[in-house]
Order: C-alpha cells, then structure tokens, then sequence
C-alpha cells in the first residue's frame, strides 16, 4: 500500500480558454472542477490503475466538504482530518496549446494541535505502507522541517519515504534521507543557483540533492522527459505528447506510476523469495530503475493529454511512446 499526505489540498477548477489575454473579457470554452493537491493527485492516479493507496486529507469549510465528496465518489480511500479553516480553491487557464496559467491560493493555517493530530492519523496508517507520499507546498505557519520530521520517523520503522515539494522544506526533508525525492526543472534550479539547460545542468543539481541525503532523485524535467538519478546509474528518457491539454498533475502522475512500479515489482520479489527484502534494493537494480522510469514517463504524458487534473486510466497509458535515451550532459532541454 502506498500512503500519501498532503497538508494542503484544493479543489482545483480548471478553465479551457481559446487564448488568455490580459484585461480581455474571455469566455470560456470549457471548465471542470477536480480534488487536487500533490499527494490527493498521486493517491487517485494510484487508484485509476488498480494499486492500492489511502490518502491522509485535513479539510475543512464547504470547500473542504467538497473536495471530500468529490474523492469519495471516486472510490478513494481515506483518512479525513477535520480542521477549523477552510480548504483552499485553485484556478488553472488552460490554453490550446497546452500552456497552462495557474493562480494557487495559499491555503488555511493549521494550528499546532491539528498538525500533531495529521501526523497522528499518518503515522497510524502507515503500519501496513510500502511507501509513504510526503508531498505538495506547506500552509501558512506550518515549520518548515514538517516533512524532514515524518520522513525520519518512518524511515525508522522501515518505511520508505518520497518528497515532492520545494524549497527550504524540500532541502529540511532531503537531510533527513529520504528514499526518492521528485524535484521539477524549477526546484532543480534553485537547488544550484542557475537555470538548469542541459541534461547535465539538471544530473549536477540531482546528485547535489543526493549528496545533501535523498537516496535518489526522480526530476521531471516538462516536455523534455524526466531523468532518475540514483546509486548505481543516470537514466533519461521522455514520451510523446499529441494533444496536450493540461499539465496539471502530470508530475504527481510521474511519481505515482514510478512508485507503482517499485510496489508493484517489491511484492513480487517477496513472494518469489518468501522474505521482506527491503524495496531500496528495487533503487539498486538498473533493470527496476528503467522500468520504473518509462512507466513514471507513460503516465506524465498521459495526464497532460487529460484537462484539468484528471488523473490517466489504463485506457489512457501508451507506453509504446516512451524512449530512453543516451543520459549525454549536453542535450539541450529546451525552453
């Protein structure tokens, strides 16, 4: 089972517009309301290709009910964390082209009472997980080391842990060794002070995360693929996109079909050996991290091929679009 938390979970509406322009009275040509949030977005995609996940969700006001409605109707499951603010709106303007504007509300506070109570619920229900999900931005007042805190205490227990979000949290969780930190083209330029242009910009700033304490690094790196980083290799690799829509979610669909993999290929390792081999040995098999990259890439481009934040089916995966390719430092990434 995979677990994921997100302190800061939206409902995310997403507008399709022929072209934003600003001060222009624009109509819309289509719009759809989705559950969002880093890990939400990660525990649905999970769940819409059959591998189990719970999400521990805080929410709160008649958006909060909401966001709540919304994943029960999908089936999710979860553990549901009331608290006194109300849960945050987010508006993304989709264009044509794929270009995406989003405008992200800061969320609600959570008072230090109700953060002892979310980790509470996240430390009770990750008895039975394989991997824990500790991901998306911090709301107002809570510290900065939140993720670095939990990511120690479940590796303690033998939990293996992933992080994605940015920032002073990102690099508080990164020295707390966590087992898989999924950083974008954005966070990997702030991790070495310039922008990241090349292949091999972006394995620097990925090994300079690893050497700060993140076994490996899953970055995804927009329409020029993604690379994985970890002990015993580099790999690079990107899937064509024929019709973007959205590419809201699309990295939380790159962890959770990277995740998928590793769950998916740990229980069949300890079926065939009867033992509880630890799943950081997947991270040590070249052969896993390949696999594990093209299906992260097969799920990315299915979502941005989606609207809104709608996480991909089966129906929707194309892995035959995927290519891995030489990790050579000088390949352009584009703009």
């Amino acid at each position: 089972m995979i677990l994921t938390l997100t302190l800061n979970p939206s409902l995310d509406r997403t507008i399709e517009v022929g072209e934003l322009t600003r001060g222009a009275v624009i109509r819309a040509g289509a719009a759809r309301l989705d559950p969002g949030g880093k890990g939400v977005n990660v525990s649905r995609a999970l769940l819409a290709n059959g591998v189990v996940s719970c999400a521990v969700v805080p929410f709160g006001g008649d958006e909060g009910r909401r966001l709540i409605h919304l994943l029960a109707d999908e089936g999710l499951e979860m553990v549901m964390v009331p608290v006194r603010g109300a849960t945050r709106s987010n508006v993304a303007l989709a264009e044509p082209d794929g270009t995406v504007t989003k405008i992200n509300e800061p969320g609600t506070a959570l008072s230090a009472d109700e953060l002892d109570t979310v980790a509470e619920a996240v430390l009770s229900a990750a008895h039975s997980a394989d991997w824990v999900v500790a991901s998306g931005s911090l709301p107002p007042s809570v510290p900065q080391d939140v993720y670095a805190v939990l990511c120690r205490r479940f590796t303690g227990a033998g939990i293996h842990v992933a992080v994605d979000t940015s920032g002073p949290a990102l690099m508080a969780a990164v020295a707390a060794g966590p087992a898989l930190v999924k950083p974008n083209r954005d966070e990997l330029a702030d991790v070495t002070g310039r922008p990241i242009t090349t292949l091999g910009d972006a394995v620097e700033a990925a090994e300079k995360l690893r050497a700060a304490g993140a076994r490996s690094v899953l970055a995804s790196l927009g329409a020029a693929g993604a690379v994985l980083v970890a002990e015993h290799g580099v790999w690079y690799g990107d899937c064509r996109v024929e019709e973007p829509r959205s590419t809201v979610g699309a990295g939380d669909a790159m962890l959770a079909g990277f995740l998928a993999h590793l769950s998916r290929s740990a229980h069949l390792s300890r079926s065939a050996r009867r033992d509880d081999s630890p799943g950081d040995a997947l991270l040590a098999d070249p052969l896993a991290c390949e696999r594990a990259l093209r299906e992260a890439l097969a799920w990315a481009a299915a979502a941005v091929e989606l609207p809104g934040s709608r996480m991909p089916h089966p129906s929707d995966i194309r892995r035959d679009r995927v290519r891995l390719l030489p990790a050579d430092p000088s390949t352009p990434l584009g703009e």
